[in-house]
């Protein structure tokens, strides 16, 4: 497979020494104390604080950098507002002009960023000049043609505003590349902060920018430590939070924003699975794990940390790669012949020899080369550990430094299995030769990004992003331009008036009881039950809940579920295996369940002319668009197409969309009817099983939807209904470990309190307020809703000899 850098204008790098000293001449140009970049201008920190920033290779001070407070925020929020609307109308075009720009002058400056890139984060040279640099230009280059784009291809889209963004140290300006090329492409300004540990390449992109005119205020840098991230993701007058860091962070962002109506994507963790197969070539594995862990120093959170290799082959491949390791050269970043450099900072050096020191005392085999690592700066060297148990802390916890651990497996299964043990899911890779085995392995492990026969490829034209504790979003590619724009929605229509014949009878009382009439015979009592895993059940708790009509009347009952309810509807749904169903059988019950619904239409118009009051015409049309919408999501099934990326490798990049798992779904108040199927079939139809809580006010027509399913042949535990008081079932699934997505339609409070809990294991979570949609127009379907009911899996193929 070519190098990234390949693929750009040939560049001529001199010496280390004179390369190292044109960095260093900026440095003393700019520094030695770097301000903020706001508003188009250099600012002093409102406090006036700054902190050293030190090369990792030997520990000297490059320089003082300004320590964000949140004055400084407040002013770079300011101007990033300020300037928003004018980037917005300044159309397409205009914007992929200065992402050009931007992209000509990266290349351009190519050799200063890469050498300013490694002095600051301590990576080998050779890596931020062929990789990081050329990627970050392609990264401008690609979505400076999204820009131009944007209007035909995103017609129904607008930007969301202001965007904070939240960078790490790893990689420092390609994650800024990741997150402000697409928010520029889209409309958004930008408020960016990088890791207090590596500022030096984002100040030199604000310099950049201004170099090329960018109007003052789209982008805005503000440097510090954590409490300058804090005052970002607090500050009410940001639209969207983009941040790429540690899990624990990711969740303590995800209470954070909870209710604030913030849109945030999160790119967290990993302990990503390198599965090795007995037919793999060996010689190609060896060098796949030379760039899944010791690339950059095993500081990156797709890492392939856990080799998990058939036992037929672990021993050769063990030994292999202690030959590999002791040709490994670490040494000082800036020579180009080295293929190690140094750890970030001391603190992140002694958890990595903290972990590898209990990895020892649980039992593990430790190995390191023979060779001794450079006493200057902080080192760590490459390590294998072997006769490691799959709950071992070395092999669930995220390292983040160049430690591998060795695993084994016998079967398919049992390679699937331990790739999936874990709460993470943010890329794998798989090696073997039976490319239908590679693909089916592929589509069953729990991760955003699979590699085939190759690790740690990237382009801006394939998303990149996690499953489960990786967080949620995607960056690059098509996928990544949804974290930044918002649908456009039609005014939401005022609810149909009473009809006057059944107004007037409210008015003049009841009806049919003439004088001296006998008194009706009571109802015979009917409450209508849960419905779990195809079954209907009655609640746990045998309470039940009267549900009144428009008048205030007794209408029925239904069963109050509780706690011990939706934990049985959540099991019932891990249990269905929908997933795995074909979509087009998926689509066929679908269709067959409109036929069905549309065979009692009398019956559900009568029930909704009954509740709510309605005329006979308005039930009729919420009937009529709840078969139709139906028959829509049947129709999407399998039409829900993933995309093969134009990544610029010989590869195949297969963009999948898959389902999230098991989905709640709290659905909206009304429309009673076209509610509930609305926000419950879309997630059905791409392959989720749903535990709906039906709406508190008109949960009888859920509950009469029941019988429709049970003559549509749709498997148990596909469909799960419950019934009862919102506040008491939105927490337990809200907080629910086993439900992978959430949707609420209510409440701005129960909103946030579905965010902030979902944190616990970071579910993905769409919240609405239940009145601002237009249900029976666009807005109550389309592909809004099948984005937010599956996410995207990037396979990588490569092909050729």
């Amino acid at each position: 497979m070519p190098k990234i850098a390949e693929l750009f204008e040939t560049m001529e790098y001199g010496p280390a020494p004179e390369v190292a000293d044109e960095a260093r001449a900026w440095i003393a140009e700019r520094g030695p104390r770097f301000e903020h970049y706001i508003g188009g201008a250099w600012c002093e920190p409102a406090d006036g604080e700054f902190f050293a920033t030190l090369d990792p290779s030997n520990e000297a001070q490059l320089g003082e950098i300004a320590q964000g407070s949140p004055g400084d925020v407040d002013r770079a929020v300011a101007a990033a507002r300020a300037a928003q609307a004018a980037w917005r109308d300044l159309g397409g075009h205009g914007r992929a002009r200065y992402l050009y720009a931007i992209a000509r002058r990266l290349q351009k400056h190519s050799r200063l960023f890469a050498t300013l890139e490694t002095l600051d984060n301590g990576k080998p040279i050779r890596e931020s000049r062929d990789i990081d640099i050329p990627l970050v230009a392609r990264h401008f280059y690609h979505h400076a043609g999204w820009a131009q784009l944007m209007d035909t291809e995103l017609a129904d889209c607008e930007p969301l505003g202001v965007a904070g963004q939240i960078i790490p140290w790893n990689f420092p300006l390609l994650m800024l590349a990741w997150k402000v090329a697409p928010a520029l492409a889209t409309g958004n300004t930008v408020v960016l902060k990088p890791a207090e540990f590596t500022s030096l390449t984002a100040l030199r992109f604000a310099e950049l920018c201004h170099e090329i005119d960018l109007p003052p205020g789209v982008v805005n840098i503000v440097t510090g430590d954590g409490r300058t991230g804090t005052a970002i993701v607090e500050h009410p007058d940001v639209d969207k939070i983009a941040f790429t860091g540690s899990t624990e962070v990711g969740r303590i962002i995800r209470e954070a924003t909870a209710g604030t109506g913030k849109k945030i994507s999160l790119e967290l963790g990993g302990k990503s699975p390198f599965l090795v197969f007995d037919d793999a070539d060996l010689d190609s594995v060896v060098e796949g794990v030379v760039d899944a862990i010791w690339f950059n120093q095993g500081q990156v959170c797709c890492a392939g940390s856990r080799i998990l290799a058939h036992e037929g082959i672990a021993d050769a491949l063990a030994d292999r790669l202690r030959a590999r390791m002791e040709t490994l050269r670490m040494g000082a970043p800036l020579d180009k012949g080295v293929d190690l450099g140094a750890i970030i900072a001391p603190v992140q050096l002694k958890k990595i020899e903290s972990l590898v020191e209990e990895g020892r005392e649980e039992g593990a085999a430790i190995w390191q080369p023979s060779w001794s690592v450079p006493r200057d700066g902080w080192f760590y060297p490459p390590t294998l550990c072997t006769d490691v148990s799959p709950a071992a802390r070395i092999a669930q916890v995220e390292i983040f430094g160049p430690v591998v651990v060795q695993m084994t497996f016998r079967t398919p299964a049992e390679a699937v299995a331990l790739a999936n043990n874990t709460r993470y899911g943010l890329a794998a890779s798989v090696w073997t030769e039976n490319v239908n085995l590679a693909l089916d392995i592929a589509s069953q492990i729990k991760a955003g990004t699979v590699w085939i026969n190759c690790t740690n490829v990237f382009d801006a034209a394939s998303g990149f992003g996690g499953y489960r504790e990786s967080g949620f979003g995607r960056e690059g590619g098509r996928e990544g331009l949804w974290e930044y724009v918002r649908q456009r929605h039609a005014p939401v229509e005022p609810a149909p008036e009473r009809d006057s014949e059944t107004a007037e009878r409210d008015e003049e009382g009841d009806v049919g009881e003439e004088a001296g009439a006998p008194a009706p015979l009571p109802a015979i009592d009917r409450t209508a039950k849960l419905y779990i895993g195809g079954r209907q059940a009655r609640p746990d708790g045998g309470y039940s809940l009267e549900v009144l009509d428009y008048r205030g009347r007794g209408a029925g009952e239904v069963a109050r579920g509780n706690r011990k309810d939706a934990r049985n509807a959540v099991e019932a749904a891990l249990a269905a295996d929908w997933a795995r169903t074909t979509a087009h059988l998926r689509a066929q019950i679908l269709y067959y369940a409109g036929e069905n619904l549309d065979a009692r239409r009398d019956a559900f118009e009568g029930r909704l002319r009954d509740l709510t009051g309605c005329d006979p015409q308005a039930a009729r049309r919420e009937v009529e668009a709840s078969v139709r919408r139906l028959f829509t999501w049947a129709a999407w099934a399998d039409k829900w197409d993933g995309a093969v990326h134009r990544t610029p490798f010989r590869n195949v990049t297969l963009a999948m969309p898959e389902p999230l798992g098991v989905m709640a779904v709290i659905c909206p108040p009304e429309p009673a009817l076209l509610g509930f199927i609305s926000s419950v079939i879309p997630g059905v139809a791409l392959g989720n099983a749903v535990v709906a809580v039906a709406s508190e006010r008109w949960p009888l027509l859920a509950t009469d939807f029941q019988q429709v399913l049970e003559t549509s042949d749709v498997p148990p535990g596909v469909i799960n209904i419950l019934t009862g008081l919102e506040e008491e079932l939105r927490p337990t699934l809200a907080g629910h470990d086993a439900v992978d997505g959430m949707w609420y339609f209510g409440t701005d409070e129960g909103a946030a309190d579905v965010e902030r809990r979902s944190a616990s294991n970071l579910k993905r979570t769409w919240t609405q307020a239940a009145g601002g949609r237009a249900w029976f127009g666009p807005g109550g379907e389309g592909r809004e809703f099948l984005r937010h009911a599956s996410q995207i899996k990037n396979i990588w193929v490569p092909y050729g000899e």
